[in-house]
């Protein structure tokens, strides 16, 4: 089969490496779409440093193999279904995991592969993945490319739950990216009462206008009606600081953006303490996520508006020119297909 590693800053290489063995309780997928996210962009671009990665976590495909022991399951996939991945692995046994939040542990990535020696990081970018049945969700009949945004939905809906959303909750999301879109779209189907959209830039702005209540500049919040939960999706100072102007006494922020480099902020306590905000982060996501995520694909609603966040489709012979338009231009998700 054929993998694709990031080797260094602006290099990939497209290796071959035997097809990995079947476990009893393990599903072998032919992998139908990868969709390339920051970090897989971070990686070919330099500004993360952990190589050789064997990346691309956002995963859909075909199910090729059951092991003995998951054929046995109920509501186990079958073989020839298309299936969306939970491509990140958990110990276990960490602090986090013991207390029911996997999407800290200590270990969601970076096992050394045995075949040639790759730092897994998802591991999608490939013909064929090995993962545990337990991560393997079926989604019915769609495009593999809305089928590989499992991830960054169960992403969404792990943030819409840090924040204690609920339906009939008004929602402002800052930021129109991909995750923007993402926010705005799960918060409307799982029935947000409103949703606005805070962006700068005016070219993203108008993309998102037909699907929000409302679209302004971050200076016109105070067009918009205080939100019950606010969702940052962008690292700054500034976005911060729009997100409480946008929430209302009592509401919730969630910091979904983040970057290890990014500004610091300030929070003002006595703000927090007399407005009783609630301030939260939103980082990856847990296995209760996905089965939100996996329903999400598989009753079809969000497909069209899925499919127009697909800036572009690369064969995996073409990898690097995904990599390449992902790290370099604005995007919403380069898919490759193998």
């Amino acid at each position: 089969m054929r993998t694709a590693v990031i080797t260094a800053a602006g290099e990939v290489e497209l290796r071959r490496i035997p097809v990995p063995d079947v476990g009893d309780s393990e599903v072998l997928v032919r992998i139908a779409a990868c969709g390339i996210c920051t970090m897989e962009a971070n990686l070919y671009a330099g500004r993360m440093t952990v190589y050789p990665a064997a990346a691309g976590h956002e995963i859909s495909g075909w199910v090729e193999r059951v092991g003995a022991t998951a054929a046995g399951l109920e509501d186990m996939p079958a073989v020839g279904s298309l299936v969306t991945l939970d491509g990140l692995p958990r110990c276990g046994a960490c602090r986090a995991c013991r207390r029911g939040q996997s999407a800290i542990c200590v270990a969601l990535q970076g096992r050394v592969r045995e075949a040639d020696g790759a730092i897994a990081m998802g591991a999608g970018l490939a013909d064929h993945i090995v993962l545990p049945a337990s991560r393997v969700w079926s989604v019915g009949d769609t495009d593999p490319a809305v089928a590989a945004m499992g991830e960054p939905l169960a992403c969404v809906v792990h943030s819409l739950r840090r924040g204690g959303f609920r339906a009939g909750d008004r929602v402002t999301v800052i930021g129109a990216g991909y995750m923007g879109h993402l926010h705005l779209a799960v918060a409307r189907e799982l029935g947000a009462r409103g949703v606005a959209v805070v962006e700068r830039d005016e070219e993203r702005r108008t993309a998102v206008a037909g699907f929000a209540d409302a679209a302004v500049r971050p200076s016109d919040l105070a067009q918009l009606p205080a939100a019950d939960v606010v969702f940052v999706t962008i690292a700054s100072a500034e976005c911060i600081a729009a997100a409480l102007a946008a929430v209302a006494d009592g509401g919730t922020i969630v910091l979904f953006g983040g970057a290890p480099d990014g500004p610091p902020a300030e929070l003002p306590g006595y703000e927090v303490h007399r407005r009783q905000l609630t301030v939260t982060g939103s980082f990856s996501h847990e296995p209760d996520d996905w089965r939100t995520a996996a329903e999400l694909l598989r009753c079809g609603s969000l497909a069209p508006r899925l499919e127009s966040l697909v800036t572009a489709r690369y064969g995996l012979d073409e990898v690097e020119k995904a990599l390449k338009q992902a790290s370099e231009t604005p995007v919403y998700r380069v898919v490759v297909t193998p």
